[in-house]
């Protein structure tokens, strides 16, 4: 059996779920072409604790974490099943690269997970669970958080890191239009990321244009590292377009080792 992919997927706001623009149909294409998959390990910037926690719930709930949305987001549901054995598997990894990694019975699927899920599996048939970002993780514990979870691929587990290409919200609810910067900085990671660059990406915030304003923060960044950090660097790297919504903040997509069949949707 060929390892399941990776894949780094840009969920944007909330409003995603309702507006599936071009991300989302390409999503759909992708999810289509993955037959067979064991399960679905995400990573999302919405769930940060003291440590790694992995949900190990066997009925993960739908978590509507967000406010002041239009309410047909509240009604939303994604029922896809937990995973525990995965998640006792995905536990024992990170323990063996030295986080500090424990499970949650309780967790449930938050935005960051259910949102692009819609799209990928709309049928919510794939078990599906999260692990956590430490509150202190940085550019190289993300990582390093993505090569502890590498191993999952070779027993037909997506790993997903869910996070936003560039996420700045200050400007996004202030409805700032100015497409140039974001998209420059969107550039200069999708070279990185086609050539590999795991240097270049880790130190991102001092190398690549306007880093600090696509992102004040870093959290929406660093799942981008743990897709890339559990890929293999033989694998293809594919962008899967997203385009530009809300003027700033980029929906590109990146896929590491995705099927080669029917990819007219990234290039």
């Amino acid at each position: 059996m060929s390892p399941a992919p990776s894949l780094f997927v840009s969920h944007g706001s909330p409003m995603f779920a309702l507006e599936p623009g071009l991300l989302g149909p390409n999503l759909l294409r992708i999810g289509a072409s993955l037959s067979g998959l064991a399960a679905i390990v995400v990573v999302s910037p919405h769930w940060q604790t003291r440590g790694v926690r992995i949900s190990a719930s066997a009925s993960p709930e739908t978590i509507h974490d967000f406010g002041g949305f239009p309410a047909p987001l509240y009604a939303l549901q994604y029922p896809a099943p937990g995973e525990p054995r995965i998640a006792a598997q995905a536990l024992g990894l990170l323990q063996a690269a030295d986080f500090d990694a424990a499970i949650d019975t309780q967790r449930g699927l938050d935005h960051g997970a259910w949102v692009p899920l819609r799209y990928l599996k709309p049928d919510a048939n794939v078990p599906v669970l999260q692990v956590s970002m430490p509150h202190d993780l940085d550019a190289a514990g993300a990582l390093r958080l993505g090569r502890a979870l590498a191993p999952l691929r070779e027993q037909g587990v997506l790993v997903i890191g869910s996070g936003s290409l560039t996420h700045n919200l200050y400007e996004f609810r202030r409805h700032i239009n100015d497409p140039e910067y974001a998209q420059a900085f969107a550039d200069w990671i999708a070279d990185a990321v086609a050539r590999g660059d795991a240097e270049s990406l880790v130190h991102y915030r001092a190398r690549a244009p306007h880093a600090q304003r696509a992102h004040p923060t870093e959290e929406h960044f660093l799942p981008l590292l743990v897709a890339f950090g559990a890929s293999d660097v033989s694998e293809p790297r594919r962008v899967v377009e997203g385009g530009m919504t809300y003027g700033i903040l980029s929906m590109d997509s990146f896929g590491f080792g995705l099927p080669m069949t029917g990819q007219a949707v990234v290039a």
